[in-house]
């Protein structure tokens, strides 16, 4: 893969894959650091998420996509329900010149670079959240990380404005990568 968005989406693909590999039959109804997610809530998040791409990537807009991806989309086999989600995006991201088109979001037009890069760094952060769920190793790879603590910084205070993640949280001026892009989304690690 040429292309550094795409490198760190299938890097996040693998990392959230990884851990969705490990869910035990009787962990599906487990908490998570989001509040109010089961462990299967999790799952099923990213594997809508990902289910999203290939029609925005594709061009449509969110309203002509609809409910069509509202609800559960796990079935009786979450792992391979996102196996698939997961790699109908990759292979939309992947599609010649997808990534120099634009993508409309409910928020606006953005280029797909973006959209990659923004997925990219939800997938590890709850790559995180799955792991700690799960009690698994937590470690999420450090460039993958770096990649997410960008973008989520640049984002400034519209990132905790989006309602989509608590505010920041204090973390030691020595902390890690990781542990400074999951205090970005109010996290404690």
């Amino acid at each position: 893969m040429e292309d550094r968005e795409l490198e760190l989406h299938a890097i996040a693909m693998d990392e959230f894959g990884l851990r969705a590999g490990m869910v035990r039959a009787d962990q599906w109804d487990d908490p998570t650091p989001c509040s109010d997610w089961t462990v299967r809530d999790l799952v099923n998040h990213l594997v809508v998420e990902q289910l999203w791409v290939p029609p925005l990537v594709a061009g449509a807009t969110p309203a002509e996509v609809g409910d069509r991806f509202d609800g559960d989309r796990l079935g009786d086999d979450p792992v391979a329900s996102w196996t698939r989600a997961a790699a109908d995006a990759q292979a939309a991201f992947a599609a010649p010149g997808a990534l120099d088109g634009e993508v409309h979001l409910s928020y606006g037009t953005v280029p797909c670079r973006t959209y990659c890069r923004e997925m990219a760094a939800d997938l590890a952060v709850h790559a995180w959240d799955l792991a700690r769920a799960l009690g698994v190793d937590e470690r999420i790879d450090p460039a993958l990380m770096a990649a997410a603590y960008d973008h989520l910084a640049s984002l400034g205070q519209d990132l905790a404005a989006t309602g989509l993640f608590a505010g920041p949280v204090p973390v030691p001026a020595d902390a890690d990568i990781q542990t400074r892009t999951l205090a970005l989304t109010g996290r404690r690690p």
